[in-house]
């Protein structure tokens, strides 16, 4: 039975009697829990790694965290009370994992991309003493859907990379979320990569390096 807020499917840890690392993955509005689980055979082997399929079904598409429709003047509507939801949810699912795989519960980092990197970055920003890392591809802050922790944020570290010719999640969405890091003193690492709304292998390279160095 499933016992986490979410479908998911998962990578062990090689790691025996010992709590893991964990990393858990959202990814992008229209796609589902297999599209960032692809990375999983390149990171490093003692992170249990729990990629969610968000609630929110686009039909004859995929998945998603919340609902995006527009209005007649062409912009954007984000559902923001589901948003909202989907964050604790995946809070939530941070408590769940600890108690079902045995994790080192001060070893947590969140992946996301797009709609999936939003939500991870409101998660963080809301419950700070639940997550280390942050993985944020091709995604933005968004200040409707984050109740800024009281709490110390300076624990808080993000890999935030963004394509420089991404036309869905335009790049100043990116750099302005830079402004929210700053104005919050948050230990951050920006990229930029020349390419649209993805991640090229370049990037990919980048990020686990990153990863890698924030598990030691």
């Amino acid at each position: 039975m499933n016992k986490l807020p979410f479908f998911y499917i998962h990578k062990k840890s090689n790691l025996i009697d010992t709590p893991s690392p964990l990393l858990i993955m959202v990814h992008g509005y229209g796609s589902n829990e297999n599209d960032l689980f692809s990375f999983a055979k390149a990171l490093p082997d003692e992170l249990t790694i729990i990629s969610i399929r968000g609630d929110v079904d686009i039909q004859g598409i995929g998945f998603g965290w919340y609902d995006i429709t527009m209005n007649l003047n062409g912009d954007k509507i984000y559902d923001i009370p589901k948003a909202i939801q989907s964050r604790d949810k995946v809070a939530n699912c941070i408590d769940r994992c600890i108690d079902i795989f045995n994790i080192d519960k001060d070893n947590v980092t969140l992946m996301g991309f797009s709609q999936g990197s939003i939500l991870i970055n409101a998660v963080a920003l809301t419950y700070p003493e639940k997550v280390k890392n942050i993985i944020s591809l091709s995604g933005a802050i968004d200040p409707s859907i984050i109740n800024l922790s009281k709490k110390s944020l300076k624990n808080l570290s993000f890999y935030i990379s963004h394509g420089t010719l991404d036309e869905v999640l335009p790049f100043d969405l990116s750099k302005r979320s830079l402004k929210f890091l700053d104005e919050n003193n948050l230990n951050y690492v920006f990229e930029d990569f020349p390419i649209g709304h993805g991640v090229s292998p370049e990037n990919i390279k980048s990020m686990l390096n990153w990863i890698v160095k924030r598990l030691a």
